[in-house]
């Protein structure tokens, strides 16, 4: 049986989370475009408003050496996309993308995309988060690097997503994958664990020892939180000594227990010990909350971890405590 155009988008990774109702609205926006083999969609350099989805063939990304030659750095196969950061921030293009066969591809304009956001945003944000979390994942994960980085341009791909002090995920990001995260959890029927997490007698901390120091602490507990949670776990640095993490297909308990372990790490660090003011231990206080079991809703959840941390503050800091009905 032939597939239908929406069959089609819903293969496609980054939009697999979207409904039904969502990609046969996506797909009046997008054009389908064919190219013969050793075309040139863009080169590098130029201006763009396009961002590209590979449906059939190979499309090859390549630079410009200072030597005069080209390099191949990466090839788009079936179901990849490219040329994303057109539609993200108006930057020349970074690489030449050129056909290695006969090629399909489906193109979308930031013109359009940002018109789907203003009439259906949740689409919008579903479509933004794949695609950076994809991204930022072949940066961490892969050894693609030099071809993610012409993708997306490191500079770019930083302010978008990241937090420039500690590399983490940003608030911006945070929030729209908050968003994103619980609509598919509902799709999927997982659980969703939210954490939030405060290093405890922050401001007094920089008070005694001055925020060079407060800092450092908040260096120390940056690879703790890397070493302990998943790769597809997102960690985010909310503010200041503020962190919040997103742990998709994680029951509330099992969030607790790697928390409990989170705290004990924290704990070990040594940075205070010899400096002889009143805070001696970085420790951290930690709330948890999981979707469906405590929470409905973004709002919800949101609030009911908060109301955790607040507990565990409240209960002599340096814990973590798992909201209960």
């Amino acid at each position: 049986m032939k597939r239908t155009p929406v069959d089609v988008l819903k293969s496609i990774e980054i939009l697999s989370s979207l409904s039904p109702e969502e990609l046969e609205s996506l797909h009046t926006i997008m054009r389908t475009e064919g190219y013969r083999q050793g075309q040139t969609l863009f080169n590098e350099g130029d201006t763009g408003d396009t961002m590209y989805i590979v449906l059939s063939g190979v499309v090859s990304i390549s630079v410009n050496l200072p030597d005069g030659k080209v390099l191949e750095i990466a090839e788009i196969t079936e179901g990849n996309f490219f040329g994303e950061m057109s539609i993200f921030d108006s930057v020349p293009r970074s690489a030449t993308c050129s056909t290695k066969c006969d090629t399909i591809v489906l193109s979308l304009k930031a013109g359009d995309f940002y018109e789907l956001i203003k009439n259906n945003p949740e689409a919008g944000i579903k479509i933004m988060h794949r695609m950076l979390n994809i991204t930022a994942m072949r940066l961490q994960n892969t050894g693609a690097f030099l071809s993610d980085m012409v993708t997306w341009g490191e500079q770019a791909r930083t302010r978008a997503i990241t937090d420039d002090f500690t590399g983490l995920y940003n608030r911006r990001f945070l929030d729209e994958a908050l968003d994103a995260r619980i609509a598919e959890a509902k799709g999927n029927g997982h659980p969703l664990s939210v954490v939030m997490v405060d290093l405890d007698n922050f401001g007094t901390l920089n008070n005694e020892y001055g925020q060079e120091m407060g800092d450092k602490a908040i260096l120390e507990v940056v690879p703790i939180f890397r070493k302990l949670f998943k790769n597809d776990d997102i960690l985010a640095r909310y503010g200041g000594d503020e962190f919040t993490f997103l742990l998709p297909g994680t029951p509330g308990e099992a969030a607790r227990e790697t928390c409990s372990k989170l705290v004990k790490e924290v704990r070990k660090i040594d940075l205070l010990e010899r400096l002889g003011g009143s805070i001696t231990k970085v420790t951290a206080s930690i709330g948890i909350a999981c979707f469906p079991d405590h929470a409905d809703s973004v709002a919800l959840i949101k609030e009911r971890a908060d109301r955790a941390l607040y507990k565990a503050k409240e209960s002599g800091r340096d814990r973590a405590v798992l909201w209960t009905n």
